[in-house]
């Protein structure tokens, strides 16, 4: 038993060595303006980031899986929050490669009133620097202001509610 126990931890460990170290150079700071892109949101319609700029405040955040436990915390805590983003005059997209059907099944089966956009080439996380260790995109929310810029970021791999509740306390602090 003890020896299960300790090759847990050492495969948790490398694990997060791994994700340590696969920070790319091209991730996105606050500063940096968003980059350009069109995706399919759930509905299968394009939905293109250039349209929002000097529109809308945007809270983007990345999330490796519909429907697995953590990413449904998550998505679940924009939702119930979705009123306070609104009145802040944001708008709430989350983005992975899943598919346009998935994301469509997952956005229904939780009452989700955002959009979530399909990267299925996985372009714009490479443009925002998301990375993914083994198969799996990082959690990672960015506020991006009426001017394109990124305000703010934030990056939990583990923690689903608090990627909503740091970014609405940004947006209600400005």
């Amino acid at each position: 038993m003890a020896n299960y126990i300790k090759l847990a931890v050492c495969i948790l460990s490398l694990l997060f060595f791994t994700a340590a170290c696969a920070q790319k150079k091209n991730t996105l700071k606050v500063g940096d303006n968003v980059p350009t892109f069109t995706l399919k949101d759930q509905e299968g319609k394009d939905f293109n980031v250039s349209n929002y700029v000097g529109k809308q405040k945007m809270v983007i955040y990345f999330y490796p899986k519909d429907e697995s436990s953590v990413c449904t915390k998550e998505a679940c805590a924009f939702r119930d929050s979705y009123a306070d983003y609104v009145k802040a005059g944001a708008i709430v997209i989350g983005i992975n490669s899943g598919s346009v059907a998935s994301h469509k099944s997952f956005a229904t089966n939780h009452n989700l009133p955002f959009t979530l956009l399909s990267d299925r080439g996985n372009k714009v996380l490479e443009s925002f620097g998301i990375k993914s260790v083994l198969t799996l995109t990082s959690r990672e929310t960015f506020v991006i202001d009426l001017t394109g810029k990124v305000v703010y970021k934030f990056r939990a791999m583990l923690s689903g509610n608090e990627h909503s509740e740091k970014a609405l306390e940004y947006l209600k602090s400005k």
